[in-house]
């Protein structure tokens, strides 16, 4: 029987990882690297979340996706018998999705896994590039919603706060997972440089700004349906 293991796995605890300045990893693929900062399951079989560094000319075998997969490429170009994917492309691949990632030159990819299950999930496949800014119900906040569904609980978006930017305090009724993509985001618990994550529970509050603006990747509304360990 495969061992159970737990990275972050108490989901009524608040997370922070800088993940910048975490190490990196081998996976059974020796030219993909990672830093896990979410995991309940077996090593290899779990449900995580991780920031992944493809190295060039690296590859996995051809492999399923049991409950799913998300992607969203920070650097250089991700790529699978589907396409190429450069930096700026948000993938949302269900359940049952299956291929043989690659990259040429490099990339670095944000990653999560087996978090989509459920039939009946449309796959995405968007260069957020090409999506427009839009304004957001907070002044200096815009966004790019990445994914909503009917039926499901998780929304994915991109907001980009303009410098002093701050919303209030804001209640997070399903939970909420934050990737600083680029500047900086403070709170009253810290202050969180690029690359950062944080998930907090179901029910959490905080009060954030950004004093010289940022760029966020934000997860609401699916934290209580994660497993825990």
């Amino acid at each position: 029987m495969a061992k159970t293991l737990s990275i972050n796995g108490d989901l009524s605890q608040s997370v922070v990882m800088h993940t910048s300045s975490m190490e990196w990893l081998p996976s059974p693929s020796g030219s993909v690297l990672r830093k896990r900062v979410h995991l309940v399951g077996g090593a290899e079989a779990g449900q995580v979340t991780s920031v992944v560094r493809y190295l060039e000319n690296s590859s996995f075998a051809a492999h399923d996706h049991p409950e799913g997969e998300e992607i969203l490429v920070l650097d250089g170009v991700f790529s699978d018998e589907h396409g190429d994917w450069p930096a700026g492309s948000y993938l949302l691949n269900p359940e049952g999705f299956r291929h043989a990632p690659f990259s040429k030159p490099g990339c670095l990819i944000f990653v999560k896994l087996r978090q989509y299950g459920g039939s009946g999930r449309r796959h995405v496949a968007l260069c957020t590039h090409e999506l427009p800014w839009k304004s957001g119900p907070h002044a200096g906040i815009e966004l790019k919603l990445l994914y909503s569904e009917a039926g499901f609980p998780d929304e994915m978006r991109l907001e980009r706060w303009a410098p002093g930017a701050t919303p209030g305090t804001v209640s997070y009724e399903g939970g909420a997972e934050i990737l600083v993509l680029r500047g900086r985001l403070e709170d009253e618990q810290g202050s969180y440089d690029k690359l950062s994550w944080l998930r907090l529970p179901a029910g959490a509050t905080h009060t954030p700004v950004s004093p010289n603006g940022c760029e966020l990747y934000l997860k609401t509304g699916a934290v209580p349906s994660l497993r825990s360990g």
